[in-house]
């Protein structure tokens, strides 16, 4: 008695059937590609470099990850680029946003006192500890800590997300991408791009609530009052 199973799929067997899964394929792929296409064409004129960012008060900075407690090598970066815009007199305060949902693990305050270190007052640095996503950090950005216009310092294989999104999230922004080698983490990050602007495209038609909003936050306020 044969055992109950799945049954294998069963390849064409005609030219005329081989025609139609080629075209089934093909038509998968271009529905796949087509939010990263919209993302890629939409914020093409809001992209800056280091050298030409517009200056504003508040610079973001999105989580990357740790290493052992320290900003990974990508989340540097990024901190590198937020540092130099402060120092160059380009941002006021910096918000950096990320992931501290457990006690063992905190993005936020690792990103202070790295900026803190390399030439950034504490005091002009705020923390946003439920950035959990980059739809979170966008809409907690404008809602909680009042920032309506900003820069947007993240890897170029995101930044285009990151702009509209919080551009959607009702923060006038101007994206910063950040150069990096291009490793198996960079084309990680790339692939991933690709299915996270799918998810981009369902955040920005029903513009859910983040997963934690609480009450509003005068960080930046303050921040931008400090003479330190």
């Amino acid at each position: 008695m044969r055992r109950p199973g799945l049954r294998r799929p069963r390849l064409p067997r005609t030219r005329a059937g081989w025609r139609r899964l080629v075209q089934g394929v093909a038509l998968g792929c271009v529905l796949a590609l087509l939010p990263a296409t919209w993302l890629w064409v939409s914020t093409a004129d809001r992209l800056r470099t280091l050298q030409d960012a517009p200056r504003t008060d508040v610079a973001v900075v999105f989580g990357a990850g740790l290493w052992d407690g320290e900003p990974s090598p990508y989340l540097a970066h990024r901190l590198d680029a937020a540092a130099t815009l402060y120092r160059e007199g380009r941002v006021k305060v910096v918000l950096v946003t990320g992931d501290n949902s457990r006690e063992d693990y905190d993005e936020p305050d690792a990103m202070r006192g790295y900026l803190a270190k390399h030439g950034v007052p504490r005091a002009r640095v705020v923390t946003d500890y439920a950035g959990f996503d980059t739809w979170d950090s966008c809409v907690r950005a404008k809602k909680i800590f009042g920032v309506d216009k900003a820069v947007l310092i993240s890897q170029n294989f995101h930044i285009r997300r990151a702009v509209a999104l919080c551009d959607a999230a009702g923060v006038d922004s101007y994206g910063v991408g950040v150069d990096d080698t291009h490793d198996v983490t960079w084309y990680y990050g790339g692939t991933r791009e690709v299915f996270a602007a799918g998810k981009a495209a369902l955040d920005l038609m029903f513009h859910p609530d983040p997963h934690f909003l609480g009450p509003k936050e005068t960080g930046v306020a303050r921040a931008l009052g400090s003479t330190g």
